[in-house]
């Protein structure tokens, strides 16, 4: 970790230790620097994104609400275009104080008591990864080439089955339990 890196990152830190007992709210807009955080084999180019971080702190542990919303641009699986797709999407995280950092836990995370900030650029991150859709359509394609496609291509059919296994797939299906 350069700290030139740890710097960038240091941007997402939501610092917690002055505040209040009681609600707060951050917000951060995010584009393509903020993924080059990430070693990452990034789907989308332009992203254009605001992140509402809610902050809700209670004496011995933190809740976090994160919301995205925004513009990121695919490639169309058709036609290879580009397309500007919107996206939106929530997460919802306990913050706990503990030994040491721990994620283990569904949806809550420990983070040492010394601590005095928690870092959502991760999260942010999933957020926005979660809702990439699978496949990238453009609006531009019409129904008619989508059946035509469709009456081609049988694999596809197979393939609707979700992979097993596919970790993606388990924490998409997690959130859809959830909601």
């Amino acid at each position: 970790m350069h700290t030139h890196f740890m710097d960038k990152l240091r941007n997402y830190d939501v610092s917690f230790s002055g505040l209040k007992t009681g609600k707060h709210e951050f917000r951060f807009e995010i584009d393509k620097e903020f993924f080059q955080l990430f070693d990452t084999e990034q789907e989308f180019t332009n992203p254009r994104i605001v992140v509402d971080v809610f902050l809700h702190k209670h004496s011995t542990f933190l809740e976090f609400e994160i919301k995205i919303h925004g513009l990121v641009e695919l490639v169309c699986d058709i036609t290879n275009e580009n397309f500007d797709h919107p996206i939106e999407n929530q997460i919802k995280v306990l913050v706990k104080f503990g030994e040491e950092y721990d994620d283990s836990e569904e949806d809550v995370i420990t983070i040492p008591t010394s601590d005095h900030a928690f870092n959502v650029a991760q999260l942010i991150y999933e957020n926005v990864m979660l809702s990439i859709p699978m496949k990238k359509i453009s609006p531009n394609v019409s129904d008619e080439d989508l059946q035509i496609l469709e009456k081609f291509s049988p694999k596809e059919v197979e393939e609707e089955e979700e992979p097993k296994g596919d970790p993606r797939w388990e924490a998409l299906r997690k959130l859809k339990d959830k909601n």
